[in-house]
């Protein structure tokens, strides 16, 4: 019994650790500032080019964010943007080489790909490293 309590006291101190050095989440405004630091919004355009699009980051509830070499492209979808979350799967459906502030994105369950909803895209603000850093 003597040799129990310490092994019951060690394994709950080693389940409580994660929780203790857990990184707190940001707030999705915080999160896209964070982001966003050190950078300079440009001139917002209609459309962006899929083929110098490399990846993409989902702001919960909040934004899109296209990465295209060093610049950051933000959309803030016009409608559905409340269906954002940063666990789903992007699905994009263009007609043409372009992603535009008229398309629609589907969102998809990263686990089971159901459908979760959908976002109608707005402007795309390019977001550009500040001079001189």
């Amino acid at each position: 019994m003597r040799h129990l309590i310490p092994a019951l006291l060690a394994a709950a101190a080693i389940t409580a650790a994660p929780a203790a050095t857990a990184r707190e989440k940001l707030a999705p405004e915080d999160e896209l500032a964070k982001l966003l630091e050190g950078r300079v919004a440009g001139e917002p355009q209609d459309c962006i080019s899929l083929s110098t699009a490399r990846s993409s980051q989902i702001i919960d509830k909040t934004a899109i964010v296209y990465k295209s070499g060093s610049t950051y492209w933000v959309n803030r979808p016009k409608g559905g943007a409340e269906s954002l979350d940063d666990d789903d799967i992007l699905v994009t459906k263009t007609t043409g080489s372009q992603l535009c502030s008229i398309d629609a994105v589907e969102l998809r369950d990263r686990t089971s790909h159901f459908y979760t909803g959908f976002v109608s895209l707005g402007e795309f603000v390019p977001y550009r490293r500040a001079k001189g850093e």
